[in-house]
């Protein structure tokens, strides 16, 4: 390494060499930091749903409409199930080539456990495409 001295002298060439332990330091120090918050990114869940304006989803063949009333029943399609019945449906669906989505609607009131029981069990059959089904707001009143 070149350091440079006090000494001037006249045949010493000028330093050209860089100095990489500043470079290498903050590298590590920006790879740490990445390494701690990448895992923060991939846990947010963020869930506003109520009364929201959003395009109406297109139905197809492989759509599977569930709903939670309040007293936490559940609706495959129109009829009533139970939480073992809709495992199995899930499990069976999971199998699929050409996956089903999904659309969970749930009244307003409805326990969390539920739906993440429901959520649960979708995951665990290997279904992936969940969409929650939402209500248009209210037309505001004109003045």
């Amino acid at each position: 390494m070149a350091f440079g001295g006090l000494e001037k002298k006249q045949t010493a060439a000028p330093m050209a060499e860089i100095n990489m332990t500043p470079l290498i330091d903050v590298m590590l120090v920006l790879l740490v930091i990445f390494i701690i918050t990448a895992p923060l990114f991939t846990h947010a869940i963020r869930l506003d749903l109520p009364k929201v304006a959003a395009a109406p989803a297109r139905q197809t063949p492989q759509t599977i409409s569930l709903s939670i009333d309040a007293a936490g029943k559940l609706y495959w399609n129109g009829t009533v199930i139970t939480l073992d019945q809709m495992r199995t449906r899930f499990t069976q669906a999971g199998k699929q080539s050409d996956q089903p989505e999904i659309h969970l609607s749930a009244e307003r009131s409805t326990r969390y456990e539920v739906i993440a029981q429901v959520m649960g069990a979708a995951q665990q059959a290997g279904l992936e495409r969940i969409g929650f089904v939402t209500d248009p707001p209210p037309p505001a009143a004109k003045p």
